[in-house]
């Protein structure tokens, strides 16, 4: 096995499209080096990325945030404009792991993993985050929700890999939540899980949503009819109802011990409900 440490962008996909055998990127490692562990999977060769230029940075752009794809968990938890603006995005990170795990996990690898229950990227996808890619034709831009292909695959091309992960700018009346359900307190993967992003009026009526499910399907799902549920009500009852049962239709799970299809698609629906009235209320909405 190759472990390379190179100087550039440039050189990084360079390498990856030259290698035959199985190449990893290594921006926080808490994937891949359980994996190589556990003889999942037995890398040729490694790159690693974390020192590039602006790969541990979050830095202000156009009243968003460009996350840099080694920013760890706990440098998340403690950017504090971040967290206001994005705070489902945020806490959603901050369950993937132990206090250890978060010194270096980052939504970026998260998202590259290819897990269709990982916790950050439901959340991302309601956020309507977008991740930059590079490659051997340069950078270009992807929405988060085009990245997964299926369990532990992704749609990047030979070559390519994540350099950051970019929150869009926020209105005023806005709010985010993540939930999921897992058989034990902590320490868990999501059995399913449900991201949202609204926007209300002045009046609280809900002018914008975004509804993202995960562990329900080989990928994340963004469900517009559930959003569609939603728009225009000010969430009562009724758009609650709707957006639980566009939840339910749009359900995909598999079954296993850690839980039905049944069970699955029945508590995604009440978790998207459930953090649909959290997001509604730090949009500052009132009912």
């Amino acid at each position: 096995m190759k472990y390379v440490r190179p100087d550039s962008y440039e050189a990084a996909s360079a390498l990856l499209g030259e290698e035959t055998g199985i190449a990893r990127i290594l921006s926080g490692g808490t994937d891949v080096l359980v994996q190589m562990r556990s003889e999942v999977v037995e890398p040729s060769l490694i790159i690693d990325l974390k020192h590039l230029d602006g790969m541990r940075e979050i830095v202000t752009e156009d009243g968003g945030f460009r996350i840099g794809a080694a920013v760890s968990g706990a440098q998340l938890a403690e950017h504090e404009a971040l967290c206001a603006a994005w705070p489902g995005v945020v806490e959603a990170a901050g369950l993937i792991g132990s206090s250890q795990i978060q010194s270096r996990a980052s939504l970026a690898g998260n998202l590259c993993n290819g897990s269709p229950a990982a916790d950050s990227v439901p959340a991302m996808v309601a956020a309507g985050a977008v991740a930059r890619v590079f490659g051997a034709e340069g950078f270009r831009d992807v929405p988060v929700a085009e990245i997964p292909a299926g369990p532990g695959k992704t749609n990047l091309k030979k070559g390519e890999f994540l350099i950051s992960i970019y929150l869009p700018a926020r209105p005023e009346r806005a709010g985010d939540a993540y939930l999921r359900f897992i058989p034990r307190t902590e320490m868990d993967i999501a059995v399913c899980s449900a991201g949202i992003n609204l926007v209300t009026g002045e009046d609280g009526t809900c002018t914008e949503a975004r509804v993202a499910l995960g562990a329900v399907a080989p990928t994340v799902i963004l469900v517009e009819d559930a959003a569609s549920a939603l728009i225009g009500s000010k969430l009562d009852d009724g758009a609650l109802k709707g957006l639980a049962a566009a939840v339910e239709a749009a359900c995909r799970p598999i079954g296993d011990k850690r839980g039905t299809v049944e069970f699955r698609t029945k508590t995604a629906g009440v978790l998207a409900r459930r953090a649909a009235e959290i997001a509604y209320q730090r949009a500052g909405a009132k009912r």
